[in-house]
């Protein structure tokens, strides 16, 4: 702990300061691009440079850099306001911003919570974020390790924690062999709270200290009752075998397609295709559309209060909507989970799990490799190679189990205590 920052790290930050001062036009033009589509991304600028105007002195800091992040942080958070500590959360996407103003928009409105951008990657926007909210410790949610961030914390005594936190695969085996920089990053964290006995091997490689196996956060997430029952009401409507492909992304639409198309006929299932992001909408609805589908939106066809007004002769139900992945899982008897036949990795198995809906995944699961491999084993889940691979699996209708998921699910809930548990552990004694 004492040698941090390593000589092969101080190097480094030479170089990433160098490039964020030469950069900083970039960024911002950056922000203006995005902000066409989402003007909030070009909202409060003065916070990316760490200018708060209501800061919370001696918050809780957690860092959650997008939607998903957000969503895992969710339970722990709820749990940190319980037991009457105030939250800084900070974010860098309007996604996961967005969803904390919504969620926390009580504790907001009562000043018990901030939603804010984390600030660009400097030591002087840190060091004013670190003044105006005097932070107890930070937890960063999941993969996000940013250098500046990580030293800034440490120079200025904030205890910070990867929590939630996973070392992918692939991740771990380049920044061991290639970019001995960012192995030598990890020693800049206080702690860990991480998902398996596996991560907690690879997080002690690379250096970190204080680190505790606390198990998986979405898993303890709240399950919102009213669009599970709604879901289920719709899904017997249908009356027919129903797939939701969930947090589709660009690359994979060409496979998905394919597998609908495969699979019409009289006893065709009905697709629940749900785009990642918002911006995919209207793009999704196209493709799917001059494929030759028969396409319901979600925004046309079901109300507000989520009735159904689709007609069940459709082939896709387009979910063109955000903040209700339940509802959408509700309705099927599987989930086929998105992000997984592209490079970049799926996204997370958690919330079919929750509901008792078997998995089905592409080859590219390195980003949830807790609890994939687990569920796999358990039979809650099945991955295949290829998208023909997925065609005929469907066909035949040979998924995974719908009861060893709800069992593996009762199995891996409790990370919430875990983690309160660690964290009370990990903190340094005060002075």
């Amino acid at each position: 702990m004492s040698h941090f920052p390593t000589p092969r790290l101080r190097r480094f930050l030479l170089l990433y300061k160098a490039l964020w001062v030469i950069g900083l036009p970039l960024a911002l033009l950056y922000l203006l691009y995005r902000s066409r589509k989402d003007p909030l991304y070009r909202g409060h600028l003065a916070e990316r440079f760490g200018d708060y105007r209501a800061p919370l002195p001696g918050s809780v800091w957690v860092h959650a850099v997008s939607l998903g992040e957000l969503r895992s942080a969710v339970p722990l958070i709820r749990r940190l306001l319980a037991e009457g500590e105030t939250v800084v959360a900070t974010h860098f996407t309007p996604a996961g911003r967005r969803e904390a103003e919504a969620v926390f928009a009580d504790e907001i409105a009562n000043g018990r919570l901030r939603a804010v951008w984390i600030p660009f990657e400097y030591m002087w926007t840190f060091k004013r974020f670190f003044a105006a909210f005097r932070p107890k410790y930070g937890l960063v949610m999941e993969i996000e390790v940013w250098p500046e961030m990580i030293r800034s914390a440490r120079a200025n005594g904030v205890p910070l924690f990867a929590c939630n936190a996973q070392y992918p695969r692939k991740s771990f085996e380049a920044d061991r062999q290639k970019h001995g920089w960012r192995f030598d990053l990890y020693q800049g964290f206080a702690g860990a709270f991480v998902k398996s006995d596996l991560q907690k091997d690879r997080f002690a490689a690379a250096g970190c200290p204080n680190i505790h196996v606390t198990g998986e956060l979405r898993f303890d997430q709240p399950i919102p009752g009213d669009q599970v029952s709604k879901g289920e009401n719709a899904k017997a409507k249908f009356n027919r075998p129903t797939l939701t492909i969930t947090s589709v992304v660009k690359g994979e639409d060409e496979t998905y397609i394919r597998l609908i198309k495969a699979t019409r006929g009289p006893d065709a299932p009905l697709f629940i295709y749900v785009p990642r992001a918002p911006e995919r909408f209207d793009e999704s609805y196209e493709m799917l559309i001059n494929a030759g589908l028969r396409v319901a939106r979600r925004s046309e066809t079901i109300t507000d209060d989520l009735s159904v007004n689709a007609p069940k002769s459709i082939d896709v139900l387009l979910g063109d909507s955000m903040g209700e992945m339940y509802f959408y899982l509700a309705l099927c008897d599987v989930a086929i989970i998105g992000g997984s036949f592209v490079p970049k990795g799926a996204h997370n198995i958690s919330e079919p799990l929750a509901l008792g809906k078997p998995v089905i995944t592409g080859p590219h699961t390195w980003t949830i490799e807790f609890p994939m491999e687990e569920a796999l084993a358990a039979k809650a889940a099945k991955r295949v190679q290829t998208g023909d691979d997925l065609i005929a699996l469907v066909k035949a209708r040979n998924y995974p189990s719908g009861a060893a998921a709800k069992a593996f699910f009762a199995t891996q809930t409790g990370s919430i205590d875990r983690t309160m548990a660690a964290i009370k552990t990990a903190l340094p004694p005060p002075e």
